[in-house]
């Protein structure tokens, strides 16, 4: 008997398991490098947005009418979010596109894990004794790598808008507080409270950096924990009674998931904002 035969006849004896795991399951490789479930869901989802966004283009017009009516309306509503966390529409529009980028990427993702298909369509392996069913596509904010990922991005990009809006020197010090430091002998003087502020102006700089990556792990988490629970919960309720009993639930992750898609975004811009911010 062949080892494919010994393999498939194992599958057949066994009890296959499904587990919800916080890492994306290999699908196939490329090289090297592994092609995840959640990575093609991410890969859908982009060329969807890139499709849909060119389409858009094309139909522009000067006058709107029809759908984009909705879209110009929709977009406007946000931009008066926006303003409500930068304080000036000018910078609301040059960090629109940015952050509706996160919003809607984040959005479509967290549904998609909803359609027909996605996480209930797969293979089952065999992996140390056991055979193990695994989706060819999940939600990909069901990963934690994703979402530590789009973090990242985040507050990366909030530094570099930091650095484009207020200059290296001013948002380094933001950090590390050398200003602080320097400028006590030319005011101990007038005020000698500066022996005593200024230091402790350098030891808040100093906590700033801890606050950053405190900043990638809540990101990462929050996104994450709420989508993936909303994962396992549906697979419990699905499991209980197929029909039925999972679409109240259902409805529920389609307002999380547009919510949590809105928070991570709102509080993304919020980094971006206070980083444009000099530090007085």
């Amino acid at each position: 008997m062949s080892t494919q035969e010994n393999s498939e006849q194992n599958i057949n004896s066994q009890e296959i398991i499904h587990e919800h795991t916080v890492y994306a399951e290999p699908i196939f490789k490329v090289g090297d490098f592994n092609v995840t479930n959640s990575l093609i869901n991410s890969w859908i989802i982009v060329g969807v947005i890139v499709i849909f966004s060119l389409l858009v283009k094309l139909k522009l017009n000067a006058v709107p009418r029809g759908v984009q009516n909705l879209f110009e309306f929709i977009i406007e509503s946000l931009l008066n979010v926006f303003d409500s966390v930068t304080g000036e529409r000018s910078k609301s529009e040059k960090l629109f596109p940015f952050i509706f980028s996160f919003f809607l990427f984040i959005l479509l993702t967290n549904w998609s894990g909803l359609l027909p298909g996605v996480g209930s369509i797969g293979m089952v392996v065999s992996e140390h004794g056991q055979n193990l069913f695994v989706p060819f596509m999940r939600g990909g904010m069901a990963d934690v790598n994703a979402t530590f990922a789009l973090a990242i991005i985040g507050v990366v990009a909030s530094h570099i808008f930091g650095v484009l809006s207020i200059g290296v020197w001013n948002h380094f010090n933001k950090f590390i507080n050398i200003k602080a430091i320097i400028s006590i002998p030319k005011k101990m003087k007038e005020d000698k409270a500066v022996l005593i502020v200024n230091p402790i102006k350098v030891i808040v700089s100093l906590v700033e950096i801890v606050g950053e990556f405190a900043k990638v792990i809540s990101l990462t988490f929050r996104l994450f924990g709420n989508i993936f629970a909303g994962e396992v919960l549906l697979a419990t309720m699905a499991g209980i009674m197929a029909f039925g009993l999972p679409i109240p639930f259902m409805f529920m992750e389609v307002l999380v998931g547009a919510m949590q898609a809105f928070i991570f975004s709102i509080l993304v811009l919020s980094y971006l904002s206070m980083a444009s911010m000099e530090d007085h």
